[in-house]
């Protein structure tokens, strides 16, 4: 493990004014110290050799700046409108804002549902026994991102279903960056926990200001019961100067169903790590994505399943746009341990590069242990249609606007599939407002497939 020293001091002394603020169960600071010395074991994975799952992302960028980590958010200078210019936004969803990763209950609008949802300080001061049951069960400290957010979350979200409850209003949480200070750093952390034959509906947005520098280092967990349905959507716009690690942690039990819907763009560097284990006989999950990047952008799609138990299915289906120099990564990983058998597992990334020097290293991977399964797996990349494009300028459409119907319906797939309309009028909008396009004269990308 390689530290900066002067990040690592100031990670250090971040974890131990916060172990001084006393007040906080016995149970929860245990948990905090067992993933700082793992923290301190291991670091952040700035190696190169040995070091396949951040193979083509290079974090040293993050490990070597040392963020502030401020004891309250900025919450005072930011306004509901301003929160709506930057997130999705519906009246009618229950939402829950955290600016720096603090809750801001004055931004906030909790509407009348099914769905319990409480912020983690208040969970714990209500009914600490039951978080810490939950609490750190789906997402281990083996990652050096996820141990610094276990030993320095502060706030977050906890929501719950209860038994044969049905789908209810959409549960919506969103963090944002105020922009206040350069360099700040937050620690969100959700539990989201599905009861027995319910249904949630979980979206979670990750916006900040343009042009500001800050970093999220973001951890959810979410436990999905016997015979529940959980219909997830990931939205990030994060500013084009800020870092995003977001690690997401999904346990299926028997029957379960999990169907999950990103949409990413912006960041200097960002990386979405989903790691779904289907622990349950019958279970299924659904994983799509869109994302965007530009200029000198860098995404990382990290995709893991793992199929545990029989008669099981899964389905990866993502898209990438890229411009500019911006680099993407997808790796999408399915384990198909010996018992699963009757396994059905597919995957598939397609890529519209649409300059010279953009370039995507994608992935995609099967690790079967049973002999009883339907399984594919492929990737794609390629530039935009010269066939296509001449088709609609000889319609009279001008190159720009041509291109940008092109991309748009490229898009239009992973788009078209959210159900819920703010959300998907938001993506839309971005995709069509040209973000993918510019620049996007030069037509032959760079494509580098490890399958």
């Amino acid at each position: 493990m390689t530290h900066s020293p002067t990040a690592y001091e100031t990670y250090e002394a971040d974890f131990l004014r916060l172990a001084r603020r006393g007040g906080e169960p016995a149970w929860l600071r245990e948990i905090r110290a067992a993933a700082w010395d793992r923290f301190a074991e291991v670091g952040f994975p700035t190696e190169t050799r040995g070091n396949e799952p951040w193979k083509y992302t290079n974090v040293g960028p993050i490990a070597r700046s040392a963020f502030a980590y401020p004891d309250d958010g900025a919450a005072d200078g930011v306004s509901p409108a301003q929160v709506k210019a930057l997130a999705p936004w519906d009246d009618g969803w229950t939402t829950l804002v955290f600016v720096d990763g603090v809750y801001a209950p004055a931004l906030s609008r909790i509407s009348a549902g099914a769905a319990r949802v409480r912020t983690i300080s208040g969970a714990v001061a209500a009914d600490g026994v039951a978080v810490s049951e939950r609490l750190g069960r789906c997402a281990s400290i083996e990652d050096g991102f996820t141990a610094v957010n276990t030993a320095l979350m502060r706030d977050g979200a906890v929501v719950e279903t209860q038994d044969d409850s049905g789908r209810d209003t959409p549960v919506h949480l969103v963090f944002m960056a105020s922009g206040a200070s350069p360099d700040r750093v937050s620690y969100p952390r959700t539990l989201a926990l599905a009861g027995r034959n319910s249904r949630l509906t979980l979206v979670e947005s990750y916006v900040g200001p343009p042009d500001a520098r800050y970093f999220t280092n973001a951890v959810v967990e979410i436990a999905v019961s016997e015979g529940a349905s959980v219909e997830h959507y990931r939205y990030m716009t994060e500013s084009e100067k800020a870092f995003h690690v977001g690690a997401t942690r999904v346990r299926l039990d028997a029957g379960a169903s999990f169907a999950s819907t990103s949409f990413a763009t912006g960041s200097r560097i960002a990386r979405n790590d989903l790691n779904v284990h289907i622990d349950g006989e019958g279970a299924s999950c659904l994983l799509k994505g869109l994302y965007l990047t530009s200029g000198s952008q860098h995404l990382d799609n990290h995709i893991n399943i793992d199929h545990a138990k029989p008669h099981c299915s899964s389905d990866q289906f993502f898209k990438g746009i890229l411009s500019g120099r911006s680099r993407a990564v997808f790796s999408g990983r399915v384990l198909v341990r010996k018992d699963a058998q009757k396994t059905v597992a597919r995957q598939s990334d397609k890529n519209l590069l649409l300059s010279e020097g953009a370039r995507i290293n994608t992935k995609p991977s099967l690790e079967i242990y049973a002999d009883d399964i339907q399984a594919t797996h492929g990737a794609t990349a390629g530039a935009v249609a010269e066939d296509a494009l001449f088709y609609m300028r000889s319609r009279g459409l001008d190159e720009d606007t041509a291109r940008q119907l092109l991309v748009a319906g490229f898009a239009a797939e992973i788009i078209d599939s959210i159900s819920l309309d703010a959300l998907r009028e938001r993506a839309a909008l971005t995709v069509s407002s040209g973000h993918a396009a510019t620049g996007a004269k030069s037509q032959q990308g760079r494509a580098i497939a490890d399958v």
